[in-house]
């Protein structure tokens, strides 16, 4: 490949993530110039997934939409890592609509993105402690401030220390109250690209071992904004959470 292609490449799929920090054509915004300074594994991980050939139509499971039936949806947008609070936003939406609005759990429809920089979110602990990530992105305990080797979007009172009422804000707690959680595939290659090179792998069963270690309940998407539009015209709201 060019360098000239590369660099094309690069700019289409980091300057924005092509499309993806407009959330709809309805909500354009000016170019999110901070992209330019991605980590280098996830400028690695996408380039590696624009140049290979990739399926005419791959497979990926919509039916989350169905899903969306309370009377309140929200789709959050997770593209940085913000030390959690993207993640931790939509839990506390569903919090308020609560207390405020006298919401039922059925009336309350959430959906979260996580793409971009915050792929991380979607990994298990192993994948954490084993590739040290929280380190690699200078994050730490939510509520300690300590190191961790831990993914910080997922932690719980027994093992971690959290206040009963604040690990309900974890992902496992959303997912198993309802929430759709979605991840980008284009940027799930910045992961695989992370166990090649640790692991000296092959592309193929690099993603394989990524892949056997989301966090189970996370979908992955054809890209992060395809996610986000999907959401907002099955009725939900965009909220930019990170």
């Amino acid at each position: 490949m060019s360098d000239s292609r590369r660099r094309f490449l690069q700019h289409l799929s980091l300057g924005g993530v092509a499309l993806g920090v407009t959330p709809a054509l309805a909500h354009a915004s000016p170019p999110d110039t901070r992209n330019a300074d991605a980590p280098r594994g996830l400028r690695e991980g996408v380039l590696d997934y624009l140049e290979a050939e990739q399926p005419r139509q791959p497979q990926f499971d919509l039916t989350w939409t169905q899903k969306l039936t309370g009377k309140y949806k929200a789709v959050f947008d997770v593209p940085e890592l913000s030390s959690g609070s993207g993640v931790f936003r939509a839990a506390l939406w569903r919090v308020h609509y609560r207390d405020m609005l006298q919401a039922a759990p059925e009336d309350l429809s959430t959906v979260i993105v996580i793409r971009h920089n915050a792929m991380p979110f979607i990994m298990n602990h192993e994948f954490w402690d084993r590739y040290d990530l929280a380190k690699a992105n200078k994050l730490r305990h939510p509520l300690t401030d300590k190191p961790t080797r831990r993914n910080i979007v997922n932690m719980t009172a027994e093992e971690d220390g959290l206040p009963a009422g604040f690990a309900n804000y974890s992902l496992g707690p959303q997912i198993a109250a309802g929430a759709v959680v979605l991840g980008c595939n284009m940027a799930f290659s910045a992961m695989t690209a992370l166990v090649r090179k640790h692991d000296k792998l092959e592309a193929g069963p690099a993603r394989e071992k990524a892949l056997s270690m989301m966090l189970p309940g996370v979908q992955l998407q054809p890209n992060g904004i395809f996610a986000v539009t999907m959401a907002q015209q099955a009725g939900c709201v965009f909220v930019a959470a990170a």
